[in-house]
């Protein structure tokens, strides 16, 4: 399926098996987060945002969303698309120390700026954000209301963490290969009034050839959520509680420490100084240990390789020997093994 068209203005023949999986997987898609449509067709998260900045304002307007220095996502900063097309970047007012946006002052700066468009979501993501808490004051002022869940559409898809659409959400949307064991891809999930404005105006101007190998692979992915999220999602978060929990009792400086750690797939190492993350991600790195530039560390495919509590405090242990200045040739040898040990993919 990798090189065939299709087209809903229907000018390509022979299409009918990829036009009924498109209608399977947008059937699958509202079931799992309940929503009233779905699109497929983005090719990335970051073609999906760029669809809703696109769809949901106009050049002068605004949007306002969580800072990039905050946890935020570059690709709707100041940096990213919204200034192309001339929408100004507002910003939450946000909590550093519960990793979480203040609400009493969010409320204050929606009233007072009306934007265009407010993004709940952010790439640094422990904690559920306050859409409920929220929504209403946005609608008051006419602010279509999104929920970027690029990082956690898995744990909503298997009813865990929030559920934007059901809290006063217009919108939600996201990458469907962090939490979502999808494949590299994009989704838009929406409530009825938003479909006209949203949906079916992104063809052709914002997306074109969709990519049917992948909406393949996204359609069986919805199917596997459908059917085994509901033991995937908790079992995430909980790997991700007992992670954070055995680095903190080992010595890491694990942010959140006094509010549970994390809510979510995620687990933040609160490291300072940009040479010290460094050293430390490249230390795990030659000890077989992947990390990213946070620190930011998740259970998500460990979980997924049939990794337990037991196997997080492993996972821990293995850490703080590197974090404590072990040698980290003789670490790898221990994470080699214990990675041996799982080689089956579950809730599949």
């Amino acid at each position: 399926m990798g090189h065939r068209y299709t087209a809903w203005d229907g000018f390509y023949k022979g299409t009918r098996f990829i036009d009924e999986l498109e209608s399977l997987g947008e059937k699958l898609a509202c079931e799992v987060f309940g929503s009233d449509w779905a699109s497929l067709r983005p090719l990335s998260g970051h073609i999906a945002d760029t669809i809703m900045v696109s769809t949901l304002t106009k050049p002068g307007g605004s949007i306002l969303t969580v800072n990039p220095s905050n946890g935020g996502y570059d690709g709707l900063g100041n940096r990213g698309y919204p200034p192309f097309v001339n929408v100004k970047n507002l910003f939450f007012p946000y909590d550093s120390e519960r990793m979480n946006i203040d609400v009493e002052k969010a409320k204050a700066l929606i009233e007072d700026e009306k934007p265009s468009l407010v993004v709940f979501g952010q790439s640094y993501f422990l904690f559920p954000h306050p859409v409920k808490e929220l929504s209403e004051a946005c609608h008051a002022v006419v602010s279509r209301v999104a929920f970027d869940a690029s990082h956690v559409l898995g744990l909503i898809g298997g009813g865990e963490f929030q559920h934007p659409l059901n809290e006063g959400a217009d919108l939600m949307l996201g990458s469907t290969h962090k939490s979502f064991f999808g494949p590299q891809g994009g989704i838009i999930l929406g409530t009825s009034p938003l479909k006209s404005r949203v949906k079916d105006q992104q063809f052709p101007g914002l997306v074109d050839n969709a990519h049917w190998n992948r909406i393949a692979a996204l359609a069986w992915a919805l199917d596997e959520v459908r059917r085994r999220g509901t033991k995937y999602a908790p079992q995430v978060i909980a790997n991700a509680k007992t992670l954070a929990k055995a680095l903190h009792e080992g010595g890491l400086p694990v942010k959140c420490a006094d509010y549970g750690f994390t809510e979510s797939h995620q687990v933040f190492l609160d490291i300072n100084g940009e040479e010290n993350v460094n050293r430390f991600s490249e230390k795990l790195e030659e000890a077989n240990m992947i990390v990213d530039h946070g620190i930011r560390l998740g259970t998500n495919e460990s979980t997924r390789r049939g990794m337990k509590a037991r196997d997080m405090e492993r996972i821990a242990e293995l850490i703080v020997r590197v974090y404590k200045g072990e040698e980290p040739s003789r670490v790898r040898r221990a994470a080699t093994k214990l990675r041996k040990e799982f080689k089956t993919i579950e809730y599949t």
